[in-house]
């Protein structure tokens, strides 16, 4: 794993490394993500290059907030940086499942599925990825305009598929 403890002098060869350790070992099989609020995966925040690479990035102060909860909600105590893969290191596994739960998830969902590709909504970006699957609850579907057709589409799938 990338590690955040790498001496800022560092980082970019760090990253670089850890882009070609993916690589030497055949690439990355399965990548698992969760998205933000703000469309964000893997922390490439609003504006991230869609075809990074993996990197340090400045987290927005919404990630940072939404973040608290694992630093005993102190904001002041998430760091306002960290290494992240890029979407393009992201865009290289074989097969992307994305997990989102809960109302705050709504819109950057609706924009992962329905929006157009863009880098202010860089989960956007999985809409080129050839094998991605969604895992969403009630909640963080609630703004899908097509939700019927994607329902619909999933109980319709052939076996021979598979997720």
């Amino acid at each position: 794993l990338p590690s955040g403890l790498v001496p800022g002098d560092q980082v970019f060869n760090h990253c670089r490394q850890y882009d070609e350790k993916i690589a030497a070992a055949g690439g990355i099989d399965l990548q698992i993500l969760g998205i933000g609020r703000t469309g964000h995966i893997g922390f490439n925040e609003p504006g991230s290059s869609l075809a990074s690479r993996t990197r340090i990035k400045t987290l927005t102060k919404q990630t940072r907030i939404d973040n608290a909860r694992f630093f005993g909600g102190d904001i002041d105590q998430v760091p306002t940086h960290c290494i992240t893969q890029g979407l393009g290191t992201i865009m290289a596994a074989r097969h992307v499942v994305l997990v989102a739960s809960g109302h705050g998830k709504a819109e950057a969902v609706h924009q992962l599925a329905e929006g157009s590709v863009s880098a202010m909504w860089p989960g956007t970006i999985l809409q080129h990825h050839p094998h991605v699957t969604v895992l969403l609850d009630e909640a963080a579907a609630s703004r899908l305009q097509l939700s019927d057709y994607y329902r619909e589409t999933y109980h319709a799938k052939p076996a021979w598929q598979g997720l």
